[in-house]
C-alpha cells in the first residue's frame, strides 16, 4: 500500500514539474515573441541603450567628398575608422616611435584620430607635418623644432591643425543637431575624440576615444571641458 502511494506521489510530482516547466516556457516564449525591435526607438550597445539622429528628427550630415572612392562619404569613413580602432582596443601606451607610428595594438587618444582619417583615405601625419613645416610659428607645442616622429600625435598640434584646416563649430552641446558623426572634438590641450553617430537619451552624441578604458565608444561628450569642435572639409 505504501509503495503504491509513493508511486502515485512520484507521478504527480513529475507531472507538476513538467506542467510548471511548460508554463514558464509558454510565457517566456510569449513575452519574447511579442517584442518587435522596430517598435523600440532605443538600440542596444552592450548593456547600454543608445539612440540615433533619426530618433530626434536630426538629419545626418554627409560629406560631399569620398577621398578613397569606396562609395562611402568621408565623414562616415572617419566614424567607421574610429569605431574600428575602438573595437580593436589597443593598449593605452604613450611612447615615442621612430617613424612616428605605433603598432596597431598600442595607442593613445590621438591615434584614434589618424587611424580614423586613414580609413577615409587621408594621411593625417603627412598633412600635419606639411602644415607645421610651412607654418611652424603657428604651432607653439613644436617649439620651433618640428619632429615628424611625434608632432601628429600631440593634441595641441592637432587642435591647431584643425583650427587652420577644418571648419570650427559650436561648443554648445545643447545644440544637438550641430554635433555630427565624424566630427572632431578636443578637450583642453590634453585629449581628443571623434564624435559617434550614437546618442544618449537627451540627443547628445557619444564620443569614440582612448583613455585606456574598456568601452572606447561611450556617452562622454561632456565629461571634460570642450575646447574645440571641428568638421574636416577638403579645401
Amino acid at each position: 500500500m505504501k509503495k503504491k502511494v509513493r508511486k502515485i506521489l512520484s507521478v504527480l510530482l513529475a507531472a507538476g514539474v513538467i506542467a510548471a516547466a511548460g508554463y514558464v516556457y509558454m510565457h517566456t516564449k510569449s513575452a519574447y515573441s511579442t517584442v518587435n525591435p522596430k517598435e523600440t526607438e532605443a538600440k542596444t550597445a552592450g548593456t547600454k541603450k543608445y539612440y540615433l539622429a533619426e530618433d530626434f528628427g536630426i538629419a545626418t550630415v554627409k560629406s560631399s567628398k569620398d577621398q578613397n572612392k569606396n562609395g562611402v562619404d568621408d565623414y562616415t569613413d572617419i566614424l567607421l575608422g574610429a569605431r574600428a580602432d575602438a573595437e580593436n582596443r589597443p593598449v593605452y601606451r604613450s611612447a615615442y616611435y621612430q617613424g612616428g607610428y605605433p603598432p596597431e595594438v598600442e595607442g593613445v587618444c590621438t591615434d584614434v584620430v589618424w587611424r580614423a582619417f586613414r580609413n577615409a583615405g587621408y594621411n593625417l601625419k603627412d598633412m600635419v607635418d606639411a602644415d607645421i613645416a610651412e607654418n611652424t610659428a603657428s604651432y607653439p607645442r613644436v617649439n620651433g623644432s618640428p619632429d615628424p616622429n611625434i608632432d601628429f600625435r600631440r593634441v595641441p598640434n592637432l587642435k591647431v591643425f584643425f583650427e587652420r584646416n577644418a571648419v570650427s563649430l559650436t561648443l554648445d552641446t545643447s545644440k544637438i543637431e550641430e554635433w555630427q558623426p565624424g566630427d572632431i572634438v578636443t578637450y583642453g590641450e590634453s585629449h581628443i575624440a571623434i564624435v559617434s553617430d550614437r546618442r544618449n537619451k537627451d540627443g547628445k552624441p557619444y564620443i569614440i576615444h582612448n583613455l585606456g578604458q574598456y568601452n572606447r565608444e561611450e556617452d562622454a561628450l561632456t565629461s571634460k571641458v570642450i575646447s574645440g569642435h571641428f568638421r574636416f572639409q577638403v579645401k
